[in-house]
């Protein structure tokens, strides 16, 4: 199912996910952005990619969004993705907030 209202570095995190481009995955996001998975923290695009190896791309996940809509904040968005691969299997909720059109939050709860 394609969805038009998801903002481009959204769709970039899912897109890259789903290629296995890590390179573009961290570019979805900025320079000093913050992930927070269940508690643990990375921050910048290196702790970005350390999450991406380890819990994402590194696990052959897939992302099938179900819907999205907007957060409590202006730039800030809810995802939630049908996720599969061999990690995390199941349906998700990530919280975005954007900041000059990349990833600036994510929060994976």
């Amino acid at each position: 199912m394609q969805y038009d209202d998801i903002p481009e570095a959204i769709q970039t995190f899912v897109d890259a996910t789903n290629a296995g481009d890590s390179e573009a995955f961290a570019g979805a996001f900025t320079a000093d952005a913050y992930l927070n998975d269940w508690g643990r923290e990375y921050t910048g695009r290196d702790g970005v990619r350390r999450w991406d190896g380890t819990d994402n791309i590194g696990k052959q996940s897939h992302f099938e969004v179900v819907g999205i809509e907007q957060g409590d904040r202006p730039d800030s968005y809810v995802l939630t993705v049908r996720v599969s691969g061999n990690g995390f299997n199941g349906t998700s909720p990530l919280a975005f907030e954007l900041r000059d059109g990349l990833i600036s939050s994510l929060r994976i709860s």
